[in-house]
């Protein structure tokens, strides 16, 4: 005969079938879990410098300033070419390199991609060999103008990345067009960012109708100082140079801004150095 089941052994059962039942909905609903979350967007780390490289990538206004800049210095060269007597020493501009007429915001992408959130100099170092800048808009079109006037362009700019530092600004220069692109119109300091002893020597020689950059630096070793509000007071003193003598170029990302806030063109990066740019950005006037 057959084997009878008890109501013991039946409801035994049915309670096991229960909770087999509730073991694999917890599973399906949690393999549905982790594909939903693994289908959501992780939000990006934060970066106090995604804004800044943001506007200078995408901006229309950021490249409108370089071209009403170059087409300023064009106007002023045009005025002195006019003025200038016979007897009169040659005429120069001296412009900056790097985010004057050559545009390295393909190195700030690179540092952002990486997530990183201050200048880095060796990535800047191992970036600068690779040869990825291009003119900024409007440079070479002044600078092209003025050595067709017969206007001679010097280069200065400090940059180190050792022995061949020379060479990889020079090389740069010539394979983008650059006129007097040489040894003799390029001066790269290794060791100082104070400009005004190359600046001086050409003086002696030409007649200087602009100096072109994107710090204040470039135009007056004044600037080169570690409080922010001596450095402003300076410049409203000087305001009647800009857009005659000195003509600037925006740049939110560095230069020695940076240094008046940190006391260091370079800040590491840090917890503190982070408040410091929340303090600097949340200042009162």
């Amino acid at each position: 005969m057959p084997k009878l089941i008890s109501f013991y052994d039946a409801a035994k059962s049915q309670w096991y079938l229960f909770q087999l039942w509730g073991f694999c909905q917890k599973l399906a609903l949690l393999s549905v879990a982790s594909l939903l979350s693994s289908c959501v967007a992780t939000p990006p780390p934060t970066n106090i410098l995604t804004v800044a490289v943001a506007w200078k990538q995408t901006a229309a206004e950021y490249q409108a300033l370089y071209y009403q800049a170059f087409n300023l210095a064009q106007l002023r060269v045009g005025q002195a070419l006019a003025q200038r007597a016979a007897d009169s020493p040659p005429l120069a501009v001296i412009v900056d390199l790097d985010d004057t007429v050559l545009d390295t915001r393909s190195y700030w992408a690179e540092l952002l991609s990486a997530n990183q959130d201050f200048f880095d100099d060796d990535r800047w170092d191992a970036w600068i060999p690779r040869n990825q800048v291009i003119p900024t808009a409007g440079s070479l079109d002044f600078l092209k103008y003025c050595a067709k006037n017969g206007v001679t362009v010097f280069y200065v700019s400090s940059r180190n990345q050792g022995s061949q530092t020379f060479e990889f600004a020079l090389d740069q220069l010539v394979k983008n067009g650059f006129p007097n692109a040489d040894k003799e119109h390029l001066t790269v300091l290794t060791d100082s960012s104070n400009k005004s002893l190359r600046q001086s020597a050409i003086a002696q020689d030409y007649q200087v109708v602009v100096l072109i950059g994107d710090n204040l630096n470039d135009f007056s070793r004044v600037y080169y100082t570690d409080d922010v509000d001596s450095r402003s007071a300076q410049m409203h003193q000087d305001k009647a140079q800009f857009g005659s003598r000195y003509i600037l170029l925006p740049n939110p990302t560095d230069g020695h801004w940076v240094r008046a806030l940190f006391g260091d063109s370079e800040p590491p990066p840090s917890d503190a150095n982070r408040q410091r740019w929340h303090k600097a950005a949340t200042k009162q006037h």
